[in-house]
């Protein structure tokens, strides 16, 4: 069976989508056979990101109500061997993402695929309870403002109480910490948080630290994933992210000079 993973924040605009992208193409570079799903029914964002919006005809929603099988909804990526698309609805209500029907689909998907990555919505609604309900392991991706800490900490309280592996008492699912739009230079004037000080305040392992970057931006609104963008420090950073979810040691980027972030300097720790 797949193992399920969830990229989830509980803030909008950390990244998630990006990182839902990134990193499910850099584990079907390493050949894994890798779905990634979009939950964010209504507010479709990862087939534009992922560069197949024009080649949508059915989606999520359609395969839980029986109106098409995975086979028709899959997107194949052109790009990438072993990586498909499930998008999501963009005129459907989130209510139609059922916990039984979100099951199913993922039981299937687990019969072909190695990895199924769930790109969660915002907030803590229904479509992002159904993204987490039955994950493996989360990236649980933030920036390093204190909002955005606080918004992934409650999301860290839900699943480890409310999850399917919380219902049913089962091993908790394994959080990894994705920290997005970093500035080591900034942490160092105190103006915004350091990665200890995210550390200190979530208490979750630490994947992957990702820079602020234009390439980012210039990736999306070129409809490809930044992982493929080999020459940009973001791309790398989550070549580095992927590598280490799949157990190889690699340092961390983008930390060098980093003094005090914005909690050390305000209370002097």
């Amino acid at each position: 069976m797949a193992k399920v993973i969830v990229v989830t924040s509980g803030k909008g605009g950390v990244g998630k989508t990006t990182t839902s992208a990134a990193f499910a193409t850099g584990l079907a570079r390493k050949g894994h056979k890798t779905a990634v799903i979009d939950f964010d029914v209504g507010l479709r964002n990862l087939d534009l990101i992922m560069g197949c919006e024009r080649r949508v005809v059915y989606d999520f929603v359609n395969v839980i109500n029986n109106e098409a099988n995975l086979n028709q909804a899959l997107i194949r990526d052109k790009r990438v061997e072993n990586l498909h698309i499930l998008p999501a609805s963009q005129t459907r209500d989130k209510e139609a993402l059922t916990l039984e029907g979100v099951g199913r689909v993922l039981e299937d998907l687990g019969r072909e695929f190695d990895y199924i990555v769930c790109d969660s919505p915002a907030g803590i609604e229904h479509g992002a309870f159904a993204a987490m309900y039955y994950a493996d392991e989360a990236l649980v991706v933030t920036n390093p403002e204190v909002s955005s800490v606080r918004d992934s900490d409650r999301i860290l309280g839900i699943m480890a109480s409310k999850s399917r592996r919380a219902v049913q008492g089962d091993a908790p699912i394994r959080e990894h910490l994705v920290l997005t739009r970093y500035s080591h230079q900034r942490v160092a004037r105190g103006e915004m948080l350091g990665v200890d000080d995210v550390l200190e305040i979530l208490g979750i392992p630490l994947l992957g630290v990702i820079p602020e970057s234009q390439s980012v931006l210039q990736a999306s609104n070129a409809g490809v994933p930044v992982i493929l963008e080999e020459s940009s420090d973001a791309g790398r950073s989550y070549e580095d992210v992927v590598a280490r979810f799949l157990g190889e040691e690699r340092p961390h980027r983008h930390m060098n000079g980093e003094k005090k972030g914005l909690l050390r300097r305000l209370f002097g720790t």
